[in-house]
């Protein structure tokens, strides 16, 4: 087929999108993998005679096996949630016998050898900014979701160039670096993203129109939000408390019984930063399930005579917590690993741009970059998968394996790729990274704690405000990217749903992506 004449099926005239030419310019045969579909799961049709709510969420999406998967991973996690809290309370208890060093306040700390009181101050700071801002974030795409896709790239960029600019004019390069090839690479993708923006719109209007008329989405991404602003206190109280007691210093009076040494405070920090980790991942997955649960009863019952199912938010959660449990720890546990050597990274390569050693620093960006890449490739599997164990509560890498053969089996792969939602709203945390990581450094350059005489820990905290700020805003707007994706699977599942009940929406979809007819007709 020549690439110059639009697919068959096509209404005359219309024009063919750069962003998904290499889709559409394709036959059936070339573009579907179609020699072998998996067959979608078994789900309970309604009666065409049923009342409406008359059935369930577990009536609908019934489990293959009442089984409970990846049990191993399960009771791992909550061996580190009480490892975390072990941790947490003997260091929370040495702070408190050194109040008096550690200070009540932002300036009347006696401090110079780690993080104090001041230091627990700003993250309290940052912490409630980020929840401001990710949630009015969440509250802007929901108001205003046409207009939401580029004000996210253009502040993104502008405030990228803005915090970079600063950064050299205060002569703190490695952060100035770092924000400004940020800037840079974000302004690359907007550019090159133009074509595929009104399909990304069309879905995350989609999303949030869903969100609105069923289910409890918004009191799930509330409730998440401040499950965890929660455990980012707890996690800030902790990191600090963690230098205040095990720091080896003669002015430190925690160490005057011993146990103090500088290898126990990095091992005991990275635990607890990998626990933030796991844990935030954990919400978050745990979230996006929920989510996945209603969405996916959207798809498969709202337009069907019986109606949405009964308490659909409910019964995806008590599947989340109970047959899922261990699931969803297995696929956070996977990301936090990387997550912990990417900001192992981090944390080195700043260090290495204030000692001069560009060697070293360029080694570290080097390994950050290959880290961010397979981050980003366990994240998308993960996202797709956990909407499949949402409906039918399969085991993770079943789950996965299957998922992802569906997606490349029936042509679903170019599609999802195209569907900027997931990156714009990456742009949006990493947005609120940035201004938590400025706020940490305005405090520091203003307080002047005397722990941060010469600036040997600014790299950590900024790195941990970014930290922070990344993760709230991950976990607010997870419910988004949920709806999105759980619409995908589901139409990769079984597409005849998307054209018999929801023909409005599949008339729009084709129109600004029209290679998706391909994808569902040929199944």
């Amino acid at each position: 087929m020549s690439s110059s004449r639009p697919p068959p099926g096509l209404p005359p005239g219309q024009r063919q999108g750069t962003a998904v030419d290499h889709f559409n310019a394709l036959p059936p045969s070339q573009n579907l993998q179609s020699t072998q579909y998996v067959p979608p799961p078994s789900y309970t049709p309604p009666h065409a005679n049923s009342s409406k709510h008359e059935y369930t969420f577990e009536d609908k999406f019934p489990l293959e096996m009442s089984k409970y998967n990846d049990v191993w991973a399960g009771l791992l996690f909550i061996a580190d949630i009480l490892g975390f809290a072990a941790v947490s309370a003997l260091s929370i208890r040495g702070y408190a016998t050194t109040r008096n060093v550690q200070g009540t306040g932002i300036y009347n700390d006696q401090n110079d050898f780690g993080l104090s009181t001041n230091t627990i101050i700003l993250f309290t700071f940052v912490l409630g900014m980020s929840f401001v801002l990710s949630w009015s974030y969440f509250l802007a795409a929901r108001a205003f979701s046409k207009q939401f896709i580029y004000a996210t790239a253009i502040l993104n960029i502008l405030i990228g160039l803005g915090t970079a600019i600063y950064y050299f004019s205060r002569q703190y390069y490695s952060a100035a670096i770092v924000f400004l090839i940020f800037a840079v690479f974000y302004t690359f993708c907007f550019w090159t993203w133009r074509a595929r923006i009104p399909f990304a719109a069309l879905m995350l209007q989609t999303a949030i129109d869903v969100a609105r008329r069923y289910g409890h989405v918004f009191l799930v991404t509330f409730l998440g939000g401040i499950l965890a602003l929660c455990f980012g206190a707890w996690f800030a109280v902790t990191l600090v408390a963690v230098y205040a007691r095990y720091y080896p210093s003669a002015d430190n009076p925690a160490c005057q019984g011993g146990g103090c040494s500088k290898a126990r405070v990095i091992g005991l920090l990275v635990f607890v930063t990998f626990s933030g980790y796991w844990i935030t991942e954990f919400i978050k997955n745990a979230m996006h399930m929920t989510v996945s649960g209603v969405y996916g009863s959207w798809y498969f019952c709202a337009g069907s005579p019986a109606g949405m199912p009964k308490r659909p938010t409910i019964g995806a959660f008590s599947r989340t917590m109970t047959y899922s449990f261990g699931s969803v720890s297995l696929g956070s546990l996977i990301v936090s690993i990387i997550q912990i050597l990417k900001q192992a990274a981090t944390i080195a390569r700043n260090e290495n741009a204030i000692e001069g050693n560009l060697f070293a620093y360029i080694v570290f960006c080097f390994l950050r970059c290959i880290l961010s890449v397979v981050e980003w490739a366990v994240q998308y599997f993960n996202h797709y998968a956990y909407s499949l164990i949402a409906l039918y509560g399969k085991a993770y890498f079943p789950a996965a394996r299957d998922t992802w053969r569906m997606v490349k089996d029936r042509g679903f792969d170019a599609l999802i790729n195209d569907c900027l939602i997931d990156p714009i709203l990456t742009m949006g945390a990493v947005t609120t990274g940035y201004l938590s990581a400025l706020l940490a450094y305005l405090y520091l350059q203003f307080t002047k704690p005397d722990y941060n005489r010469d600036g040997a820990l600014t790299p950590v905290v900024l790195a941990f405000a970014f930290l922070v700020g990344l993760q709230m805003s991950n976990v607010i707007l997870n419910p988004i990217k949920s709806g999105v994706s759980t619409i995908f699977v589901a139409m990769a599942w079984d597409p005849a749903v998307m054209m018999r009940e929801h023909r409005d929406l599949y008339g729009k979809m084709v129109h600004v992506y029209p290679g998706l007819q391909y994808a569902v007709s040929s199944v």
